[in-house]
Parts: structure tokens; sequence; C-alpha cells
């Protein structure tokens, strides 16, 4: 069953082993995470390599996205581990400590004491201790804690409502997109992006190392939600990073954000990634909750291309299950998503020949109720341009550049496949088409079909012509 939201699983040490990870990937995985907040650049290319053998040995596209990791805007550590502060405590920062402990800890990010003053509210450890700010000086900050809890090293810090002057691309980020680019990687995750000249860096970087990977702007900055629209127009997609992004607007404005990412984006042809703890349960548990199935479902129904698995598949006990019931969720919900082509096209001007081809052939499956439209493109872009509407009809991507299949793995309702170009005789090379949907079982004789292909054949950016055929009719 074709099943049109993509899955991205975050590597770890319980999925990098030659047997899980060919088991996720037959399962259903379709783009594999490297967080390079974790791991060194040999641990990466050693599993990058693993993933490239196991994809080639299961004959599946898989993509690779590198997520940088940004600013460490984090605590530092505990002479005698972890401590315990309650309610009503008081607790100091301070950016010269060494060693902390029960009443003062280091600062990563040393930063922090510029960027704060009294009364503003710190968030620690992904949102579950508070403390009000109630003095600062050039080194240290004073707060009460607000909410209490277990505090351990390199615990996450920020400010409830955004602010920070962190810049999103470190020295170290730097350095890692070159690594990205000799692995290949398909996408390239940017952490705490605050506008769109932090995107416009980060993909001249990685066109500077060689690479032509998609960049992905991960909103988790207030300062990003008041420049959506440029950031994504400076970047390939957006991942809704939701746990950073609660802390920075309040949990409870996040729902609404999501969706409101997901329609901009669309509508923008970028693509979206719906992340964080969407099966945190099954790190310990074999089966989901209500709650976190109803929450990847709602995100396939607002029309995420994308849902994510962090620690559920980087070191959780069930990799593997947790895949299988995220792809029986997916198909479960888009099932109930609703096809409103007519009115999505109400609005939409089309400047390029391409793009309207791709419009007029969502326009005619919808309305002719084909079974399978067949686009063949050098780039993917024509692929891109048909998923960002619901056609309700599965979108076929054939192209010979194997970097355009694998960045086409994260396109909502796009399957890309190989197809070798062998003739330039476009009707040949149509036929070639529909033997080869004929083959791969997804289109039967006489089913009807939409076909796109651009003249000269062969050129990127050239798509030109819509053929609608019946299978096996020549």
């Amino acid at each position: 069953m074709h099943r049109a939201t993509k899955i991205v699983a975050t590597l770890g040490p319980a999925s990098s082993s030659p047997e899980v990870l060919e088991r996720l990937i037959l399962a259903g995985v379709n783009v594999v995470r490297l967080n390079f907040s974790h791991g060194s650049a040999a641990e990466h290319r050693a599993r990058a390599e693993l993933v490239r053998s196991i994809a080639d040995r299961c004959k599946r596209d898989v993509g690779m996205l590198v997520d940088l990791q940004g600013p460490k805007i984090r605590i530092g550590k505990f002479g005698q581990g972890p401590i315990t502060l309650n309610t009503g405590d008081r607790f100091r920062f301070d950016i010269h400590c060494e060693s902390g402990d029960q009443n003062t800890v280091g600062l990563d990010y040393k930063e922090l004491v510029n960027d704060v003053k009294p009364g503003d509210t710190l968030v620690l450890n992904d949102g579950r201790m508070s403390m009000r700010v109630e003095s600062v000086s050039n080194s240290t900050i004073d707060a009460k804690v607000m909410v209490g809890g277990v505090l351990s090293d390199r615990k996450g810090i920020n400010r409830l409502g955004g602010g920070l002057s962190a810049a999103a691309l470190t020295a170290k980020d730097m350095d890692d997109i070159r690594t990205a680019a000799d692995l290949a990687a398909d996408f390239l995750a940017v952490s705490f992006p605050k506008n769109a000249s932090d995107m416009y860096m980060a993909r001249e970087l990685m066109r500077a190392c060689g690479s032509k990977a998609h960049t992905i702007a991960k909103i988790e900055r207030y300062e990003a939600i008041e420049n959506l629209e440029n950031v994504l127009k400076a970047s390939d997609g957006v991942m809704v990073a939701r746990g950073d992004l609660a802390i920075e607007v309040g949990d409870a404005a996040v729902p609404a954000l999501q969706k409101r990412m997901i329609r901009m984006a669309r509508e923008c042809n970028k693509f979206t990634i719906t992340a964080t703890q969407m099966m945190e349960s099954m790190i310990e548990s074999p089966v989901p909750t209500r709650a976190e199935v109803s929450d990847v479902a709602n995100a396939v129904i607002d029309g995420t291309d994308a849902v994510m698995l962090s620690a559920e598949s980087a070191a959780g006990k069930y990799p593997v299950e947790t895949v299988e019931a995220m792809v029986r969720i997916c198909l479960e919900a888009e099932k109930s998503h609703r096809v409103s082509l007519d009115t999505e096209f109400l609005n939409r001007t089309f400047t390029r020949i391409d793009q309207s081809i791709a419009m007029s052939a969502l326009f005619v499956a919808h309305h002719m109720q084909v079974k399978a439209i067949a686009a063949l493109t050098q780039s993917g872009s024509t692929a891109l341009w048909m998923s960002r509407l619901n056609a309700g009809v599965p979108i076929y991507a054939l192209t010979p550049e194997e970097a355009s299949r694998r960045r086409m793995t994260i396109y909502r309702d796009v399957r890309p496949m190989l197809s070798q170009y062998e003739a330039f005789d476009r009707d040949a090379l149509l036929r070639a088409c529909q033997n080869q949907l004929l083959e791969a079982g997804v289109v039967e004789q006489g089913d009807l079909i939409v076909l796109t292909i651009g003249e000269p054949i062969g050129k990127a950016g050239g798509t030109n012509t819509l053929k609608l055929v019946r299978v096996g009719e020549h």
C-alpha cells in the first residue's frame, strides 16, 4: 500500500548494527538522521557508509540528514553528580565556576549573563525546571527555583520567550558542514536559526564544499517564528522542532504553530518534518500511547511531509517496532485526508512552464481518477511541486540522478524510481516508463496514468509536456 507520509529515523546505539539498520529500512524508514550533537566524525562516516550499502542491497532509496548541533546553550558540570533543587531554593549560575555543587553551576553559554535581566524566567532540562532571575552581574545570575527537579551535567538552559544572542552557526558547525559534504548528505538541518541570513550562510557553506544538499531550518526560536516567511524562502524545508520551540513560546502555542508552519511551507513549495517526542513512550514500551497515536495522525492530517523519531530509534528498546507502529498510523490517517484540489488552485498563479505542467498533471489526475502520476524529472523540482497539493494520487518520480532520488525521499506522496534514460526518443521513453510501472506492480494493463516529461530530454528544469495515457495502449 502506498504511504504518502515519510519517516525520518535518528541513528544511535540502538540502530547502528547492520541487522537493525536493515530491518528499519525494510520496515519503512525513508530518511536517516545523523545527530551531530553526539558522536565523532568517524562514527558518523561509518554509519553513513553502512546505510548506503544496506540501502543498495535492499534496493531502496534512503535519504541522509545531517543535523547540526548549533550553539551549546547549556549549563556546566557538577563535581559530585546530579543535584535536586526544590521550589523556593536559591541557585547561582557563574561563568567562572568549573565544578558545580548544590548552590552553583557554571555555564557553557557564557553570554547568558548579557542576555537576561531580573524578572526573566529561565527554563532548564527541556522545560522540566524553571527559575526566576533575581539579579545579574558581569559573571553571575542569581535565581529562585519556581519548579524544582533533578539537574545534571550539560543540561540545556533557555530564556522563556527567546531573545538569546547566540549565533546559529558555530565553529564546530562549520567543520561539521564540511563533514556533511564529504558524506554526501542529502539534507542539512540548521539548529536555532533566527532569520534568513542564517540559512543563506549554511547554504553557501554547503555549496562551497561542493554539496547540493537541501537545507532545513529547525524552527526552535521565537525570532524564527517572527521571520517565518523569510526563513522559509531561504530554506528548502523546515523542521517543526517542538521541544525547544515549546520552551521559547510556551507549550500551549505549539499545536497551532505546527499547523501554521506546515500550511505556510506547502504554500511556499517547501517540505516539512514534524519532530520531537512523537513516540516517546516507545523508548521503553513496545506499544505507543493513545495520545502519541493521535499526535502522529494529526501531523499527517495537517499535511506534514515527514514525521521524525529521535531517541525512540537512536536509543530506545524497540526501534523497529516504533517504525512499524508509525507506518500503521500514517496509513490509517491518510485514509481520512480530504482532497480539495479545486479550491487549492483558486488563489495560485504559475509563472513557469514546468510548474504549470506539474499543476496541470494534478488537476487532470484528480478529475480523470488516474491510477498514478509519473514524472520524468532530472532535478526533482516537478515532483516537489506536485507533492505540495493533495490530489489523492501517488506520484512516481523517475530520474537517472541518484542524488535527486535521495533528495526526493522526504517529499510527501512521492516515490522516487531509477530511470536510465537509455533512449532520447520521447515516445520510446514514455513506453519504457509505463513498462517500469507495470513491472513494479503499481499499475495494471488498462489503468489510466498521467506522464510528464521535458524536451529536450535530460535537461533539468525543462518539463514542458503532459500526456494522459492508458497503460498498454501505444
